[in-house]
């Protein structure tokens, strides 16, 4: 009796219906046969096996095979079987064989076709003789296949000493798929579409096909190491037993297990999986953002996103990587480079060096160092044939050839290899970076980069780095950053959390432990909201650097509900190549809101908000100080602000539209407003009052408007009461901080008067 799964028949047909389906040669079409053939018999009675086949050794070796083709499935595991005993003669070995064939017969060479061999050693002894055919190479499996051959053509073979008869029962075929299936409703196996798991084999095409077949269900890729020499996408679900092993340029897309996890799982490595996972992020995975399932990636080297993606250098679509931890090991890789190189600067290419000796060595994404160099200056790009080196941002005062220092900082991960990224995201990873790296280098062109609720935990130099333009529109919102020089006094600290080149940055709800500043701000149009930076120490009378620094001259930009803990926000022109002030605008569009400003232990000389000139002639035109709260605590400050006259000095003659008004002060010695309102007393009859608003105007200005006069009660003179107005004279006194109230004659009284530092248009 035959049977049949799947509708394809199994069983062959047994000896007793006639011997002409069954060949003495491979059984294909055109072999002989046993029907009619000397040596070959139908036993209709024997005692152990009923109707049998009595078959006499004449050849070597002896070949049994049944000629109707039985199909190979993918999946399917087959037992073929056969009892066998001597009767008369020499006596020979026996065991299973098989001819793998395509549709059409054609001969499938290079595998496995005959099993293990079973020796008869006593007449009339029965002997089961038995082998396992199958796809995959699985334990057990003695003829294993793969996905070639389509159809096989069983049987067994005598092999030994010839002349001897046997008799042999009807060959049974047994489906053992249960056997080597852990679910066969939940699994498909890749060794049953002919994976081998031998590190050498190229493995690709069997995993397309088990990926094909899942319909549904979840691929395993069993124990082993599964080459593929090409890029590999699986639709289905994938659970790893086994690892791959690819070319680095090759993609692995997992298209519905696309997380980390799955990705370590697939390579046997944290690093290594996340390199492979990014990459095929940053290609077609049906997915907008790769989840580290709170993963943590041990890295022992920078990860180069452009060398794990390998095929791409853009990416204008939206991309994410979110929910882990990338913790930093110690390594060698990390070490800084410093190199040192002779260059020439021009303020008429104020972005370049040329004639840069040793060019090739310079490395781009540099800290450059060097006279007249401002702060987070880096190396944007370099031209080797032409010698020259292009820069982040402009020199003050660098014009000339000098030598300069690059100090090229390691990073977690760095993107500077990319050369533009827009609308990339990270979010919900934990960079601890122990001290050993940085944490983030931007590449060098690209807009609207995100973090989100991140941490930058103990960066050796710096959180996040742009040495281009990639931060145009940069979003950090409620991050933290953990310097690793917390212990340090401020002044001796290195470390920067952030610097920005560009405009329209947002800057929101983030905390800032103890850095030497928390960032520098080229550009403008920047939002700076809700953040609490602190940066004191336990010196006395501490020396405290500045939070923010902003290098433009007009800066649009808001910084607003802010907790400003023992630092100053810094305002220079230290990207400017020509820093005189010229045609251009000066010091404006700043607007500083609703803040909580705080100090400890400090100098009385410490101030808040500090305007650096770098160059002669600029002055304060667009500034809104209000709403503020400022408190010194354990010893007062003289007062809030003041201008750095280091290089320059402001001009005061021209500070337009300046509003200094309704902060509070506490442990401030000298408030400052503008407009400012004071009362004067005059006790004697004069008839020019000199009214001196002292230090009472911000950044030592003048009180170069008067807007309002009011008297308080009758002003009197040798003729009564005074009714006529007076008038008044500005910016007078050798600091210009006195008005000169001019009556018709000698007077006295009390009157209020508020004064502008500037002219509010």
């Amino acid at each position: 009796m035959t049977f049949a799964i799947g509708g394809a028949a199994l069983m062959p047909a047994p000896f007793e219906d006639g011997l002409e389906t069954w060949s003495s040669g491979d059984g294909t079409a055109g072999a002989p046969s046993y029907d009619g053939a000397a040596n070959a018999a139908v036993v209709p009675a024997d005692q152990d096996f009923g109707s049998c086949l009595e078959l006499l050794k004449t050849a070597e070796p002896q070949y049994l095979r049944y000629t109707q083709p039985i199909a190979m499935v993918p999946g399917r595991y087959l037992r073929i079987v056969a009892r066998v005993k001597a009767v008369s003669g020499a006596l020979p070995r026996v065991r299973i064989a098989a001819r793998p064939g395509r549709s059409g017969g054609a001969h499938v060479a290079g595998l496995v076709e005959t099993g293990p061999e079973v020796a008869l050693t006593e007449y009339g002894a029965v002997t089961q003789v038995s082998a396992v055919l199958g796809t995959g190479a699985r334990d057990g499996v003695d003829l294993a296949w793969g996905l070639e051959p389509d159809e096989a053509l069983i049987g067994l073979d005598l092999v030994g000493p010839g002349g001897g008869s046997v008799r042999i029962d009807d060959l049974r075929v047994e489906d053992v798929t249960s056997h080597f299936l852990l679910d066969t409703l939940s699994y498909v196996d890749v060794r049953d579409y002919g994976a081998k798991g031998d590190g050498i084999s190229d493995d690709r095409a069997a995993l397309e096909a088990a990926d094909s077949a899942a319909n549904g269900r979840t691929v395993l890729v069993p124990a082993g190491t599964y080459r593929v020499n090409g890029t590999l996408t699986l639709d289905s679900p994938v659970r790893f037993v086994g690892t791959l092993s690819m070319p680095d340029e090759a993609r692995l897309a997992l298209i519905r297990s696309f997380e980390l996890p799955s990705y370590i799982d697939a390579f046997g490595d944290e690093a290594l999986g996340l390199r492979k996972a990014i990459q095929a992020l940053f290609n077609y995975t049906d997915h907008d953002a790769l989840d580290l399932r709170g993963r943590r990636v041990d890295l022992y080297e920078p990860l180069d996103i452009q060398a794990a993606v390998g095929n791409l250098d853009s990416l204008t679509v939206r991309r994410v990587i979110r929910n882990g931890q990338i913790y930093v090991r110690p390594s060698p890789a990390w070490d800084t480079l410093v190199v040192t190189s002779r260059g020439t600067y021009h303020p008429n290419s104020p972005v370049l060096l040329s004639g840069v000796q040793n060019v090739a060595n310079v490395p781009v994404g540099a800290l450059v160092e060097g006279n007249g160099v401002g702060r987070e200056v880096y190396v944007r790009d370099k031209d080797e044939s032409a010698g020259t080196v292009t820069l982040s941002q402009p020199l003050y005062d660098a014009e000339g050839t000098q030598i300069y220092t690059f100090r090229r900082f390691k990073y977690a991960f760095d993107f500077s290899n990319m050369a533009h990224m827009d609308k990339f995201a990270l979010e919900g990873i934990d960079f601890q970076c122990n001290s050993e790296c940085s944490a983030i280098l931007l590449p060098p062109s690209g807009i609207n980069f995100q973090f989100n609720d991140c941490y930058f935990t103990q960066p050796k130099d710096r959180g996040i780095t742009s040495h281009g333009t990639a931060c145009q529109g940069l979003n950090v919102d409620r991050c933290q950053f953990l310097s690793s020089e917390q212990p340090l006094p401020s002044q001796d600290r290195e470390s920067i959390a952030l610097n920005v080149n560009a405009n329209d940055s947002k800057i929101r709800n983030n905390r800032v432990v103890r850095f030497l500043h928390f960032a520098v701000l080229n550009g403008s149009g920047h939002i700076v909201s809700g953040n609490h930076w602190f940066q004191g120490d336990s010196e006395p009378n501490g020396v405290r650097t500045a939070g923010l620094v902003l290098t433009q001259l007009n800066v649009n930009m808001i910084v607003d509900g802010n907790y400003v803990d023992n630092c100053p926000i810094e305002w220079t022109n230290e990207h400017d190549a020509r820093p005189d002030f010229g045609a251009e605008l000066s010091f404006g569009g700043l607007t500083v809101t609703d803040n909580i400003f705080v100090c400890t232990n400090v100098a009385p000389w410490f101030r808040w908000l500090i305007v650096k000139p770098h160059g002669a002639g600029h002055f304060l035109h667009g500034l809104n100080v209000g709403g503020n709260t400022f408190k010194a605590i354990g010893g007062a400050v003289d007062r809030i602000e003041r201008v750095d006259t280091s290089f320059a000095d402001l001009d005061y003659g021209r500070f337009r539209n300046i509003r200094v008004e309704g902060n509070t002060y506490n442990g401030v010695r000298q408030l400052c407003a503008s407009p400012v309102t004071l009362q004067f007393d005059q006790n004697t009859d004069t008839q020019v009052w000199v009214l001196n608003f002292g230090d009472f105007l911000p950044f030592g200005g003048r009180a170069r408007n008067i807007t309002e006069i009011v008297k308080e009660q009758a002003i009197t003179g040798a003729s009564g009461t005074i009714w006529a107005q007076p008038f008044v004279r500005v910016e007078q006194g050798p600091n210009a901080n006195q008005v000169k109230v001019e009556w018709p004659e000698p007077c006295q009284g009390r009157v209020h008067l508020t004064a502008r530092v500037d002219n509010p248009n």
